[in-house]
């Protein structure tokens, strides 16, 4: 059952900043620190920002060190098992932490607390977590930390049935210049392997008023890069306006707003992608030239059991459509591996279509059987040997065609948004252009923040290196 959907009122938000005040009352003014691990989609990043930056407004300073924090949140995925594993992992961990300090907050958030087994797994398995809240009651966490603080026992908030949208709530940005936006919340589309409208609720989209507003004091900030987030951003709208108002008519407000800034967004579902969206994104340079399609399976008869609603030749027109409107439009796509039923040939079918597409780049992933969807008790489960040989077949094939389309990067300048140290090499900054190619180079990390030219000298299948270049210095763009 998908769950209904609450609007927050002024009033409620008004009321989980008095609990800000008095949470602020009790820490008295002294150095407390909070400590925010996420994981999971970008959704989750924009979630965490929000309740770092009610975490701040309570005197809790952000720090990236969990041996110094007063109070850890860990925001959680349930996308995948490896990813609920994973955080269960690392709250494990923290318990060292609390040992050391038995002051120490631990409270656990998002996704998966939504999921009633993993709530009461974590309740019963792990003592010293001292609070639990599911995504809908994001917005009372200032409540939900009082009352923890005050009144001497574990807070359990995982079982709300309803999905929600709070306006009004702070802000930590984790960046000074790439900012999320989220339009929209949860999902109708009930995929049989997805837990997000079970986790997320119904799809339901913030006023545009409110969602500009918010562009627009970020585009006055000197944010250079804004992401538009939903988990079908193509249904914004639909839910409030009867659809007289949609993505694309949003994308074009955003668009129209001044500031040097580009925007980007995701996801978008391939069954309601529109000539008018693509239109939009055609006429508007400030959008990036980048699209995110995620296909899931070549197979006609693989999509159907996965209840996609649509078939290859139908998502085919969509690219067909986009490359003659953007031309140099660079495309990346999600893949699923092992779905119940699948047989060789409808892998095959799968590697086909990246033969066809010529994706720039793939996420792809070994079917994890989610409780409470219906692909998890599908008959003619894959067995993990296949799964993995079959993803190996996929990767490799994908490589090849990415590095490809990398190689044409060699010799040319591109610009790039600098986006810091790399993770990989601390010698290099790192940084994406337009297209979301990942460019490592030399330079100061000064430029962090800032656009360059980067003269491409070596590609690889993940990355492109290069070199920086003055803006006087001739060379072939690209």
């Amino acid at each position: 059952m998908a769950r209904e959907t609450v609007t927050v009122t002024s009033e409620q938000i008004a009321g989980q900043y008095r609990y800000m005040e008095l949470v602020r009352g009790i820490l008295g003014g002294a150095e407390k620190h909070v400590y925010m691990q996420t994981f999971g989609c970008q959704q989750n990043e924009a979630d965490s920002e929000r309740l770092c930056g009610m975490a701040e407004c309570m005197g809790y300073t952000v720090t990236d060190d969990p041996e110094c924090a007063d109070l850890i949140i860990v925001n959680t995925c349930a996308v995948r098992e490896h990813a609920e594993l994973k955080t269960l992992s690392i709250a494990g961990q923290f318990k060292h932490i609390k040992e050391k300090n038995p002051e120490l907050l631990i409270g656990i958030c998002g996704c998966m607390v939504s999921q009633e087994h993993r709530s009461q797994d974590i309740k019963h398995k792990y003592p010293y977590i001292d609070f639990l809240f599911g995504t809908s009651d994001n917005y009372r966490f200032p409540e939900i930390l009082y009352k923890t603080i005050t009144g001497g026992k574990r807070q359990f908030f995982s079982n709300s049935d309803a999905g929600t949208i709070a306006e009004g709530l702070p802000v930590h940005r984790f960046s000074s210049f790439k900012a999320w936006v989220s339009i929209m919340y949860g999902c109708n589309n009930f995929c049989t392997y997805c837990v997000v409208p079970y986790v997320r609720g119904r799809e339901r989209s913030r006023k545009k008023e409110d969602i500009l507003e918010e562009v627009r004091t970020l585009a006055q900030a000197g944010y250079r890069e804004i992401t538009l987030l939903g988990q079908n951003v193509n249904s914004y709208g639909l839910d409030t306006e009867c659809g007289r108002y949609d993505f694309a008519d949003l994308l074009s407000d955003v668009c129209a707003m001044p500031g040097d800034f580009i925007v980007r967004f995701m996801t978008s579902h391939p069954k309601d992608v529109s000539h008018k969206l693509i239109d939009t994104i055609a006429a508007n340079p400030k959008i990036a030239r980048q699209f995110h399609l995620p296909l899931q399976s070549g197979s006609d008869r693989i999509l159907g059991l996965m209840n996609r609603r649509y078939t290859a030749e139908k998502y085919m027109d969509t690219v067909r459509y986009l490359r003659e409107r953007i031309p140099d439009i660079s495309l990346s796509t999600d893949i699923i591996v092992g779905f119940p039923g699948e047989t060789e040939e409808d892998f095959a079918d799968t590697l086909r279509m990246l033969e066809l597409v010529r994706y720039d780049s793939l996420y792809s992933f070994i079917f994890s059987p989610r409780k409470g969807t219906a692909a998890a008790s599908m008959e003619c489960q894959i067995p993990d040997e296949i799964k993995k040989e079959r993803f190996a077949r996929l990767l490799d094939l994908q490589n090849s065609i990415s590095l490809d389309k990398n190689k044409q990067y060699e010799g040319k300048c591109i610009e790039v948004l600098v986006e810091g140290i790399s993770k990989t090499d601390a010698t290099k900054l790192t940084g994406r252009n337009e297209k979301s190619r990942l460019v490592h180079f030399e330079g100061p990390q000064s430029l962090a923040g800032q656009k360059v030219r980067v003269f491409i000298d070596k590609a690889e299948t993940y990355a492109l290196y290069g070199h920086l270049v003055a803006d006087t210095d001739a060379a072939a763009e690209i």
